[in-house]
């Protein structure tokens, strides 16, 4: 296929060592890892939400926001998919506990948490949104797929496109099993590329296999810890302001990211 060329208006971060995308750049700098985070603010839900909503709506919301912030767009125009590669993983272990003991104690809550598009409706209803969403999984390629999804729909319809993709650490049999033992989240806001003062990335489907790009010793095990954790050559790609890598993007094919800054 041709590339798909887009500009990266905003970014949003969050895991317990770094808490946005600043604390990431210092990170790839060589400076010292913050203190553990406990909970993300996710302040665009209200408190109530904020209460009930689990750790993976959460931190999809908060990194959400903080790229909806960073591209000084209003997130109820937005166009957006959100990717995880397990979605609730404590959410899920609970429901199947629960459901091999006692059906009828199911809460509706869990179960309404349960779902794959989960974090997409919390945000489209505290944003007001009523733009497309959509949900993607393409397990440890969760990211690469999403991010040709947004990229796709982005410069098919000429819009700003809101990229999440999140997982939280697994519980249960079902998380010793998958083994992502860490939270980590990410987001993008993508337009079509046309600000010359904005790094463009060109994406293009490949069929070689990803290359593992050297990160930094402080996050080296985050991207086998967590298949979200996969965007973190993008991001430091981002932080430098240059570079290419290849994202995994499905079972066969990879995503080449090139990024090209206009003078």
């Amino acid at each position: 296929m041709s590339g798909l060329y887009v500009q990266v208006e905003g970014i949003g971060l969050w895991t317990p060592q770094a808490t946005d995308f600043d604390a990431l750049r210092r990170l790839f700098a060589g400076d010292t890892p913050a203190a553990a985070a406990s909970r993300p603010t996710a302040s665009a839900l209200s408190l109530n939400e904020r209460r009930r909503a689990p750790e993976s709506v959460l931190v999809a919301i908060e990194v959400a926001s903080q790229a909806v912030a960073m591209s000084h767009r209003s997130a109820e125009n937005l166009a957006c998919v959100f990717a995880s590669a397990y979605g609730d993983q404590a959410t899920t272990d609970y429901m199947c506990r629960v459901l091999a003991r006692a059906p009828g104690e199911l809460s509706p809550t869990r179960f309404h948490n349960s779902v794959h598009n989960a974090s997409a409706g919390y945000w489209t209803i505290a944003t007001d949104c009523r733009a497309p969403s959509s949900a993607v999984c393409a397990g440890y390629a969760s990211f690469g797929a999403g991010l040709l999804e947004a990229a796709t729909q982005a410069c098919a319809d000429q819009r700003a496109v809101l990229l999440v993709c999140s997982d939280t650490a697994g519980a249960g049999p079902l998380g010793e099993l998958i083994g992502c033992q860490l939270t980590f989240a990410c987001a993008l806001v993508l337009s079509p590329a046309s600000e010359a003062h904005l790094p463009r990335l060109k994406l293009t489907v490949v069929a070689d296999a990803p290359r593992h790009s050297p990160l930094p010793t402080a996050c080296v095990t985050w991207t086998h810890d967590n298949p979200s954790a996969a965007s973190l050559p993008l991001l430091a790609m981002l932080a430098s302001e240059g570079g290419e890598c290849v994202l995994p993007a499905s079972e066969r094919h990879g995503l080449r990211v090139e990024m090209e800054v206009n003078a």
